[in-house]
């Protein structure tokens, strides 16, 4: 839940952004990013990124499915830590964070800069928060808490040479202060995360700088060679995690003193990507239109995730802008979201015909127009004829963007929140959008709770695991574990149909994790 206090600066308008001299955006294939910077410094950031992504898969063996134009990663540059604190509404500590939606997954950042190409503190938390993003979409296995952690802590520490050098698994310089002065995690509550949860407490832990040493040496370690992938072998054949730990490592006792004595040695092994290895493609940079330039601040911060007062708030200078730029596509499907999350659906309507006609091509427009039909069609009196109604924005951004997720998850919602029984395409459009944005939990979770209703309780179950499993919990992961241990009592080919109990709201979606 948004602090009170970061909740009535975003009311008042009291963030704004620094003063700039253009807002531009680069465009790549895994990635859109918004920022005030000159047109080299914003090209390179794009390539950097496109590395990091490369050098994933590289040094994983896993592959994604190029994203749709819709379904890339937007990233926004919106400078300093107090506005990013006034941004995320938790407080002024904060370097960056990540919201995942499918269709719509946002970062922010503070700025594009390397000091002799190391990351700041706000890029660690980008590259951080991206090695999941990428590692959720690359595998369906559930990393347990630890190494998913590890991992991303094992990539967020990489340096980008201005030649396009790369390097990965240097030491996590920025968990040093965690790994010698935080409280300790004894290897068992590291490995187990259930263990970890019952003897957490309050104080700050050395768990992520742990987490980060254990990833590094098993994998760049010389002694234990292998073991990591035989770790997670066990626990895909269902082993608990301490009984697979010990089946891979052996006796943990001694691990948890050889991971000590990694720590204090001298040096670390790194992976090294010469120049050229890695082909970054192309970064297209434009400048935004008069009416986008003048928008963005206000779209920053509805992208961001409003309440109905905040999106109240924002819309007078939304209107303003467009009133000021009435043919500007982008500036009106940005109003025509102002105005659904304002609960004014016909306004909505209205701006997102006026973008459409401006630019057929303006998916933004296409999407908020659904939404607002589909909200007004939830209390029509002829519901099959509101709902057909409702899916054609999304039916013609289908045309245009054949893998964009929405469509598919609105054509499946089409039937569900008309109380039909949804068809077999139905099912497998969300399927389909689910395998497009597996980053996007709840979307996970309602696809594993269709498939259960079809009789896949196997398949259910093993769609449902990521989110149980999820290292920053919450709502959704508790509902996933109450769900999976709901179809124990299940018969596989028999539907099984299961709603979630009513539980208190999660706190915002996409806060940064204290921890990072």
């Amino acid at each position: 839940m948004l602090s009170r206090l970061a909740l009535a600066l975003l009311l008042v308008g009291l963030w704004s952004m620094p003063a700039h001299a253009r807002w531009r955006m680069a465009s790549s294939e895994n990635f859109v990013i918004y920022a005030d910077d000159s047109s080299r410094d914003l090209e390179q950031f794009g390539r950097l990124l496109e590395r990091y992504h490369q050098a994933m898969e590289k040094l994983t063996g896993h592959t994604t499915e190029t994203p749709s134009p819709s379904n890339r990663l937007t990233i926004f540059v919106v400078g300093g830590q107090r506005d990013m604190g006034r941004l995320s509404g938790a407080g002024n500590s904060i370097a960056g964070f990540y919201v995942p939606r499918a269709g719509g997954s946002v970062a922010f950042v503070q700025d594009l800069r390397l000091t002799s190409g190391n990351p700041n503190m706000s890029m660690v938390v980008l590259l951080h928060e991206y090695a999941h993003h990428f590692a959720i979409a690359a595998s369906s296995f559930a990393m347990p808490q630890w190494a998913s952690e590890g991992s991303a802590e094992f990539f967020a520490s990489s340096r980008f040479a201005t030649n396009g050098e790369v390097e990965i698994g240097r030491p996590a310089l920025h968990r040093a202060g965690d790994l010698f002065y935080a409280r300790d995690v004894p290897i068992r509550q590291l490995l187990d995360a259930e263990l970890y949860a019952a003897n957490r407490g309050n104080r700050f832990d050395a768990f992520y700088g742990r987490s980060w040493l254990l990833y590094h040496y098993l994998s760049l370690g010389t002694e234990r060679n292998g073991q990591l992938s035989a770790y997670y072998a066990a626990l895909r054949e269902g082993l608990a995690a301490l009984p697979a730990a010990e089946r891979a490592f052996g006796d943990l006792d001694q691990l948890e003193a050889d991971l000590d004595g990694y720590l204090r040695g001298r040096r670390m092994a790194m992976l090294t990507f010469a120049p050229g290895t890695l082909v970054a493609g192309e970064v297209a940079v434009r400048e935004l239109s008069d009416g986008m330039d003048a928008a963005l601040p206000l779209i920053i911060r509805s992208r961001r995730g409003v309440t109905r007062e905040m999106a109240l708030e924002l819309l007078p200078e939304l209107r303003a802008v467009a009133a000021a730029h009435p043919d500007d596509a982008g500036v009106l499907g940005a109003l025509a979201e102002a105005e659904f999350d304002a609960g004014n659906d016909a306004e909505a309507i209205a701006a997102a015909d006026r973008a459409l006609a401006s630019d057929p091509a303006t998916v933004n427009a296409y999407i908020q127009k659904g939404y607002a039909l589909f909200r007004m069609a939830d209390e029509a009196e002829d519901a099959d004829a509101a709902y057909a109604a409702a899916m054609r924005p999304f039916t013609a951004l289908n045309r245009i963007e054949p893998d964009h997720p929405l469509p598919l998850i609105y054509f499946y919602q089409s039937f569900a929140w008309r109380g039909a029984e949804p068809d077999q395409l139905a099912r497998h459009a969300l399927e389909r959008a689910s395998q497009l944005a597996p980053f996007d939990q709840s979307l996970t979770l309602m696809t594993a709770l269709s498939l259960a209703q079809e009789g896949k309780i196997a398949l259910a179950s093993s769609y449902a695991l990521p989110v149980a499993t999820s290292p920053h919990g919450g709502r959704l992961a508790e509902q996933a574990r109450q769900f999976r241990a709901a179809l124990a009592g299940a018969v596989e080919g028999e539907a099984f149909i299961w709603t979630p109990p009513a539980s208190e709201a999660d706190p915002e979606p996409g806060l940064p994790d204290p921890a990072s």
